[in-house]
């Protein structure tokens, strides 16, 4: 039995660490999951990342399958409130918006190790959502824009 040459062991070990190294990030409101579950059966069985899905109530929350290491969280706006401190409700695209905002606070910091420049993003929805989020990922979090996909209506990159 023959063993794997350095060479060939080096090579799948770097196609791991690539995938390892960038992790997908998809968001988007219920107008947009059927184009979610659409992205994500493009994905790889290895993807990794998170999953942002904002509807209207938790009556909508529904069942979305993901690769084995992608999180999926639901955020529904009749359970959460609009600006703080304003006592509104929750206006479509403003839970998307606020949780995806805070997702890339803390995931794509501005650490040397930070994976702001290998992430994969791809946004869905209303346009109240999506563009906020473009634009702190893109502007704030130093997400090339390349690496963003967004409703080409928006003209957002």
């Amino acid at each position: 039995m023959s063993t794997p040459s350095r060479e060939s062991f080096r090579r799948r070990s770097s196609a791991a660490e690539s995938r390892r190294l960038a992790p997908f990030l998809l968001a988007c409101d219920e107008s947009a999951i059927a184009e979610l579950e659409a992205m994500i059966a493009t994905l790889p069985l290895c993807a990794s990342g998170r999953v942002f899905i904002e509807v209207a109530s938790v009556d909508d929350i529904g069942i979305v399958s993901v690769p084995s290491r992608m999180t999926v969280t639901w955020l529904a706006r009749s359970s959460r409130s609009g600006a703080p401190g304003s006592g509104a409700a929750c206006a479509r695209g403003e839970a998307l918006s606020r949780a995806v905002r805070a997702w890339a606070d803390e995931m794509l910091c501005d650490a040397p190790e930070s994976r702001a420049g290998e992430v994969q993003v791809w946004l869905g929805g209303d346009y109240r959502g999506v563009a906020p989020v473009f634009e702190h990922l893109v502007h704030t979090r130093n997400v090339d824009a390349d690496r963003v996909t967004a409703p080409a209506s928006y003209r957002l990159s």
